[in-house]
């Protein structure tokens, strides 16, 4: 039996966000919904609807690496498709491919302040 959580549409929506090329870490789309913590968006993305054209494949671990778990070859393999390099131990370069968050309208409309964002991103990975 799958978990849901009420901010999984959030999590969702935040997902969208995320442009063809570039990953983001659990943490940082966490970092970004009130009530989520990076397993809770874990959760949101291996219980992704089919159909609902949501890029989980692009949320990866803090390590800049895919978690070992049932699609793992499968996301890699989405990810390549869309550009994403790995190193010969599994690393994305998150200095290449980190997404650098999302829009303002995005911001504006969860009522994120761009200094609090700034603050935020300033832990993201890379």
């Amino acid at each position: 039996m799958t978990r849901q959580y009420a901010c999984f549409p959030a999590v969702y929506g935040l997902i969208r966000e995320i442009p063809k090329g570039q990953v983001a870490s659990y943490g940082m789309i966490a970092s970004l919904i009130p009530g989520a913590t990076a397993r809770i968006v874990g959760f949101a993305t291996a219980a992704t609807p089919p159909g609902e054209d949501i890029p989980w494949q692009r949320v990866i671990n803090s390590q800049g690496k895919i978690s070992e778990r049932d699609g793992a070859a499968r996301q890699r393999a989405r990810l390549e498709a869309e550009g994403i390099e790995f190193s010969k131990n599994g690393k994305v370069n998150w200095q290449k491919h980190r997404w650098q968050g999302p829009s303002q309208d995005w911001l504006d409309h969860q009522g994120i302040d761009p200094i609090d964002f700034m603050t935020l991103q300033m832990g993201w990975p890379g």
